[in-house]
């Protein structure tokens, strides 16, 4: 009797174990690499107060006047960046990047919009919402919420008084 209630409890700690991870890889891999670190590119593309952002996608020509180059990639569908929280290094007001892709949807043309009311991505489809300010991507409401998806997070790097997007 006492190994089937162990048995159980253990079998009830995985599960909620297993429900509070969450799944920001369900966006296909593509390769990211936006260059902000040339003289005055930080300045003019970057972000600069927390909430502020910036969009960036190859496909959609965004923003409309960034000079993209042969080796500028905006992952699946395009990059948010945004002045948030940075949990790698758990330092507010830093730069943080993230697929804008929705992963309950995973279509290049069903992309998250940000919302600088709420502080959230909000896919227009499905109505999932994330916390891209402080929560790192994670959903907060809808589809993706019950399903654990997040949004893909994406590497900013501090060069050359600017910064690197990476995957």
């Amino acid at each position: 009797m006492m190994r089937r209630a162990i048995a159980l409890l253990l079998i009830a700690v995985a599960g909620a174990v297993a429900c509070t991870s969450i799944d920001d890889k369900r966006t296909p891999a593509y390769q990211v690499n936006i260059r902000l670190n040339r003289v005055g590119l930080w300045d003019t593309y970057g972000v600069h107060g927390m909430g502020d952002y910036r969009v960036f996608s190859l496909r959609k020509k965004q923003p409309s006047n960034f000079p993209f180059t042969a080796n500028t990639y905006t992952g699946f569908a395009g990059v948010l960046l945004l002045m948030g929280y940075d949990f790698t290094t758990q330092t507010y007001n830093t730069p943080v990047a993230f697929e804008i892709a929705c992963p309950v949807e995973n279509r290049v043309d069903v992309t998250v919009d940000y919302n600088a009311d709420t502080f959230e991505a909000v896919c227009p489809k499905c109505g999932s919402r994330y916390n891209v300010l402080e929560g790192g991507g994670a959903a907060v409401s809808g589809t993706a919420y019950e399903r654990h998806y997040g949004l893909t997070r994406y590497r900013v790097t501090a060069d050359n008084g600017g910064y690197l997007i990476t995957n």
